[in-house]
């Protein structure tokens, strides 16, 4: 009895194995652009004004950043979008987090 199902086992194993060899990964999906050459090219053009672009292996310049919003009003759009979230869950674990 062990043995056939060992056998068995294996069997099924192996087709299963055979089976997901078969399927490409990543799955092949088809790529739509929605620009046109001419507004990819003229976004290159900005890019490299910019200084956004490297030709070589250094690192890239970091920008600085600098925040728009106060703390306080950063705070106050950090609840929002919790109480957002808490009205309207993404998934089963958002739900089961809530509790």
């Amino acid at each position: 009895m062990n043995i056939k199902n060992i056998v068995a086992g294996v069997v099924l194993f192996s087709a299963v194995g055979a089976a997901m060899a078969e399927a490409p990964y990543p799955p092949e999906t088809k790529l739509v652009s929605t620009k046109t050459r001419a507004e990819v090219i003229a976004e290159l053009q900005q890019a490299r004004a910019q200084g956004l672009l490297q030709s070589n292996d250094e690192y890239p310049v970091e920008q600085n950043f600098k925040s728009t919003k106060t703390r306080a009003q950063v705070i106050d759009e950090l609840k929002v979008a919790q109480q957002e979230e808490r009205a309207h869950p993404q998934s089963y674990a958002d739900m089961v987090s809530m509790h």
